[in-house]
């Protein structure tokens, strides 16, 4: 997966570190992918209110997510999550293009919002455009 997308995906996911999932003590969990915390997660959780889709209607609903020590320990959960994780194998096969990518960790169940797709192709796209105007 291009480096490109996974710092676009943390950008959305955060909304540009503008809403990062907090510690119940407000510190930061590092968490910028919004990676819950499955039954077989054994390290730190940070529980937060956060909305879900169900049957395409927006649920305010009480989530527990994944708490990391360090961004890097965030980045590198996520990498071993998107190249290990079976849900995931065809994403990662179809991450040639932003599109495919996204669409890709929708339909693999990354995010429940009907929209997720088309609004993190936006903020790759949107991305790589600043990162070629830098060059």
């Amino acid at each position: 997966i291009p480096a490109s997308f996974m710092i676009a995906q943390a950008a959305h996911e955060s909304g540009w570190g503008k809403r990062e999932i907090l510690n119940k003590d407000g510190s930061s969990s590092f968490n910028v992918f919004g990676i819950k915390a499955t039954p077989g997660w054994t390290g730190k959780v940070a529980e937060v209110q956060t909305t879900e889709y169900v049957d395409g209607k927006a649920q305010r609903v009480t989530a527990k997510f994944r708490a990391y020590g360090s961004y890097e320990e965030a980045f590198k959960d996520y990498a071993r999550m998107i190249s290990s994780n079976d849900r995931y194998r065809d994403v990662v096969a179809k991450s040639g293009t932003a599109e495919g990518f996204a669409r890709g960790l929708q339909k693999a169940g990354y995010a429940t919002d009907p929209e997720y797709a088309t609004k993190l192709a936006k903020v790759i796209n949107t991305t790589m455009r600043v990162q070629r105007a830098l060059a």
